[in-house]
């Protein structure tokens, strides 16, 4: 089968191999890939920086296989799986996801809704999760509350702004000019162009931020917050670079300290439940994935660079 293979650090560090199909554990599936997408934890894990080499290898990667988001269809099924069969259609997290076929715990996958299409699954797992659980978990929203969402055009951003509305918040998006109509569209109560109105200084005041572009600091937020809000960092510029994102997530949340506002850094966990919950809105049309480009697997080293320039405007699919 073919496989994106990660064989060492850098920009050019993976390239497309031969490779055996995978063996399952007794836990696991084996799917048969048909979509996948490109999330910043794949451009860190590649580009290597010291801060992403903790996990995957401080010389060299210590496994070969990359990918997370996954959709596809079950072609063999592990003795202790009793939710799946062969044949069904389904979404989750896998660990090498960017191959002809893949296996998957099953603990980190639901059934594919019939009128959700793979790629439109495959865009769900680590950004929606992320937005889902930012919002729900660590924000705490409540219906009726001001949110404010600074980065509103990329993965995590465009499904932060619908599960706002969705649990009944009004929202503010802050993004470039060729994102604001996309914003509106996606159901922001207000839309603020940053290249033509610096939204720090707007003089609303607001109970939860999302922090997903990291372009402002904790100081200049204080401006727009209530006195009691809460500011969940997500993201920051992409560097691999001394710390790269830590820099600006930790320092907001060193910044934060002893003032009346809290800030809250997390990583988002994949659950069957939270994909269950996206899974249910997929179905009934409240939420969508928003599609920039579709790569192929032989396309993924131009996929990650496109990442990297950090323009895109919803998520990056790999269609195998």
């Amino acid at each position: 089968m073919k496989a994106i293979v990660h064989h060492t650090y850098g920009p050019d560090g993976v390239e497309l191999r031969d490779v055996d199909t995978p063996a399952i554990e007794d836990h696991q599936v084996l799917l048969r890939v048909h979509a996948s997408s490109v999330n910043p934890a794949e451009w860190y894990r590649v580009h290597g920086p010291f801060f992403a080499r903790i996990d995957s290898g401080l010389r060299r990667p210590k496994s070969l296989s990359i990918g997370g988001d996954v959709a596809g269809r079950v072609e063999a099924v592990g003795s202790d799986v009793t939710e799946f069969q062969v044949g069904d259609d389904v979404f989750g997290t896998a660990g090498g996801a960017w191959a002809d076929y893949t296996p998957a715990r099953a603990l980190r996958l639901v059934k594919k809704p019939a009128n959700v299409s793979y790629d439109d699954a495959a865009a769900v797992p680590v950004a929606a999760l992320t937005a889902l659980q930012a919002l729900r978990n660590h924000g705490k929203v409540q219906a009726g509350q001001k949110v404010l969402i600074n980065g509103a055009s990329g993965g995590v951003d465009t499904y932060a702004v619908q599960l706002a509305k969705s649990f009944g918040a009004e929202v503010t998006a802050v993004c470039s000019t060729r994102n604001v109509e996309q914003a509106g569209a996606l159901g922001a109560d207000d839309v603020v162009d940053y290249t033509q109105q610096d939204f720090t200084r707007s003089g609303e005041r607001h109970d939860l931020m999302l922090d997903i572009a990291g372009s402002r600091s904790f100081l200049e937020f204080r401006r727009v917050l209530k006195p009691d809000a809460t500011v969940v960092a997500v993201g920051a510029p992409m560097s691999a670079r001394g710390l790269g994102p830590l820099k600006h997530l930790i320092g907001s949340r060193v910044t934060s300290l002893g003032r009346s506002q809290r800030v809250v850094n997390f990583v988002a966990k994949i659950t069957k439940e939270d994909l269950a919950f996206m899974s249910e809105l997929l179905a009934d049309g409240k939420v969508k994935s928003v599609i920039d480009r579709r790569y192929e697997l032989a396309q993924v080293p131009d996929a990650l660079r496109y990442l990297g320039e950090g323009h895109a405007r919803g998520k990056i699919v790999i269609t195998v």
